[in-house]
């Protein structure tokens, strides 16, 4: 419902600017661009469905190798003592626990086309528990946060953007992303917690909360300690070295429980074509609607507010210019990546604007792209409290982005 809101909002706002641009200024030509940016937008949303179908083909195959093979299972005992406590209406043993862990390990490895595969199988396991098929459990509203908070350990694609656009030092912003996306997750966990009355005293959900804070801070120690010239290709090298070895896991393993991998892979890649063939309908809706929201020149207008109502408290407005890409970043992403290649390229990639667009970019994940794909790949329509509580990780992300760049690079 909330969605549904949001969607018309979209629409309305971009004709009353586009409307007001046309009578106070003689802007006929909007209309155009508004209309070419809309066909263009619902032509992309099909391109990234169909650009998902191999993607999606490939990685529900190996998992349903990795189910076979006992894999998705393990995974599911060795992080059952935290995920019980977060998750408390999946069984211990369910396949949702271990297809919850990979996907997650995917996006703490900045994997992102390994992750949106396994969330996906993770919400069809999630919906095979759920007596009302089209609202969201409260489990499937904790994982959700989760994948919006966006926790990422190896910030590749923003550090590979940083260095095509002439960075000195593309890596200088992973420890400020490391710490905004971090502590965007950890207030994610508290505030779900919370609603759901999850008991945040429990002493495994505690000890399992202060044993991430620790080994985030062990991380960031070491990984500041290396040569600037080796951390990209260190972290690079880490995240695709995991990534193939969790291929080969499943492989190994399917083999010695006797699985035909190859049968195996074949029935899991048919659900992953019918997953992306059934996500475009909902991946048009948003990218049309966020693209007349860009085009009519809304998006400008806030951010010239804001910029004011800053510069009106006393505040310095120095980072204003990178708002762009926090609020284009729960829309879209690759809209939010052209507004921080748009801000590097017109402020150079090593200004303080550009850093701190970079870690924006990195401190969540795009919320409503997840919430269309994750919810409409299982047909959910009441989203219950799924979109304010993912707004407020982004938040939360974006203040602590600029707070971080500010501690950083000033």
């Amino acid at each position: 419902m909330v969605l549904n809101y949001i969607w018309i909002a979209f629409f309305l706002i971009a004709f009353v600017v586009a409307l007001g641009e046309t009578i106070f200024m003689g802007n006929y030509g909007i209309w155009t661009t508004i209309m070419n940016a809309t066909f263009a937008s619902a032509a992309q949303a099909f391109q990234i469905s169909i650009g998902l179908t191999g993607i999606l083909s490939l990685w529900m195959g190996l998992m349903k190798i990795g189910e076979r093979g006992g894999v998705i299972r393990f995974f599911g005992r060795v992080i059952s003592p935290l995920f019980t406590r977060l998750f408390p209406g999946i069984p211990k043993d369910h396949p949702a626990m271990g297809a919850i862990f990979m996907n997650i390990s995917a996006n703490m490895l900045g994997l992102d086309n390994a992750a949106t595969p396994l969330g996906l199988k993770a919400m069809k396991e999630l919906q095979s528990l759920n007596d009302k098929k089209d609202t969201a459990t409260n489990a499937m509203l904790m994982f959700l946060i989760l994948n919006a908070s966006g926790l990422c350990l190896i910030p590749i694609g923003v550090m590979m953007y940083r260095a095509q656009c002439g960075a000195a030092n593309p890596t200088d912003v992973f420890i400020p992303i490391l710490i905004a996306t971090f502590v965007a997750t950890l207030v994610g966990i508290i505030i779900l917690c919370l609603k759901q009355h999850i008991n945040l005293l429990d002493k495994v959900l505690l000890s399992w909360i202060v044993g991430m804070v620790v080994v985030i801070g062990a991380i960031v120690w070491y990984l500041s300690s290396l040569p600037q010239a080796k951390l990209q290709s260190y972290s690079s090298f880490a995240a695709n070295f995991l990534l193939f070895t969790v291929i080969i896991g499943f492989l190994v393993a399917g083999v010695r429980k006797h699985v035909n991998v190859y049968e195996a892979f074949i029935e899991g890649a048919k659900d992953g074509f019918k997953t992306a063939v059934m996500i475009i309908p909902y991946l048009v809706a948003i990218l049309v609607a966020i693209a007349m929201f860009r085009a009519s020149g809304a998006m400008t207008i806030l951010v010239n507010w804001i910029a004011e109502g800053v510069n009106a408290m006393g505040f310095n407005s120095d980072w204003v210019g990178a708002l762009p890409t926090a609020l284009m970043k729960p829309l879209s992403g690759s809209g939010s990546r052209g507004m921080m290649v748009d801000v590097m390229n017109t402020f150079g990639a090593d200004s303080f604007v550009a850093r701190v667009s970079a870690c924006m970019q990195g401190s969540t994940d795009t919320t409503f792209y997840i919430l269309a794909v994750y919810f409409g790949s299982v047909g959910i329509k009441k989203t219950r409290y799924a979109v304010p509580y993912a707004l407020v990780c982004d938040v939360v992300g974006s203040i602590t982005a600029v707070i971080v760049a500010y501690f950083f690079f000033k």
